[in-house]
């Protein structure tokens, strides 16, 4: 896997919103893995053997007389990955309380610090998702809760709810990168509880858990949502994101069909983040 061939695209985006999260919801669906949001736009990476030439066909917002993307492209080998995102990686802080950084960032002034290095992984913290799900961490009690962080890209909400609180802590995640990244984070925060495990929900079964973090898709979750709950112990807490306002509708009635009771909603640019409980 170390000589793994990446194409990046660079899209210059105007104007940058919403048009940057519609693209990165459509790359995603098209089989792109990572996205680095620039002052321009996006950089998306895609692993070179499931590229195919019409792949950019598909991205309707490509089309659109809304909005002006251009972009160009480079083949990137997995090696050389640091030295991409370090080019566009700032720190990020939510809510004045966690900070989400590379190990060359300066050490910051907030509670919670999380030294993040993604190679090919999705969620540095600059994704909405991923900071309403953060938001959701924080917020809630985690102390000596067990958890599942379902989809865990860079392992990111996983160590910070170790920093929480939680414990025993599954990260899961099918993607092979993501699981090799999440190991060395994980060990990179001197996080003790966390045990990463490649699949999917085909893995999960027959363990339970107090606390659920899935922040995947709008298909994804609703494809799995009954395994997510028949692996939620009572009065568990379960925390969606992954999906847009449009997508509530699905996702919330998936939900009460398995009669998980809805507790809160956080948005951001049009990312929703969810509660339930068991």
């Amino acid at each position: 896997m170390s000589n793994e061939i990446y194409l990046g695209y660079h899209f210059k985006v105007m104007p940058l919103q919403p048009a940057v999260d519609i693209l990165i919801a459509e790359l995603g669906s098209a089989g792109f893995e990572s996205f680095v949001e620039t002052d321009t736009g996006l950089t998306a990476y895609i692993q070179k053997k499931v590229f195919f030439e019409s792949i950019l066909e598909d991205i309707h917002i490509l089309k659109s007389d809304e909005f002006e993307i251009t972009y160009t492209f480079e083949e990137i080998e997995q090696t050389n990955w640091n030295a991409q995102w370090e080019k566009n990686f700032n720190p990020i802080v939510v809510d004045d309380v966690c900070t989400v950084r590379a190990p060359f960032h300066a050490i910051p002034n907030t509670p919670y610090d999380i030294i993040i290095e993604p190679k090919m992984s999705f969620g540095t913290g600059h994704h909405e998702t991923t900071h309403l799900m953060i938001q959701h961490i924080l917020n809630n009690n985690f102390k000596n809760k067990s958890l599942l962080d379902m989809g865990c890209g860079t392992g990111v909400l996983a160590i910070l709810a170790e920093k929480k609180g939680a414990k025993p802590i599954d990260a899961v995640d099918y993607d092979h990168w993501c699981y090799l990244n999440s190991i060395e984070n994980v060990e990179r925060n001197d996080c003790k509880a966390i045990t990463v495990i490649e699949g999917d929900a085909s893995v999960l079964k027959p363990k339970t858990y107090d606390i659920i973090l899935a922040n995947i898709n709008r298909n994804i979750l609703l494809q799995d949502m009954a395994t997510y709950v028949s692996c939620l112990n009572p009065k568990g807490m379960l925390f969606l994101s992954g999906f847009y306002n449009e997508d509530l509708p699905a996702v919330q009635a998936e939900c009460e069909k398995h009669l998980l009771k809805f507790e809160e909603k956080l948005e951001r640019n049009n990312w929703v983040s969810l509660k339930f409980l068991n």
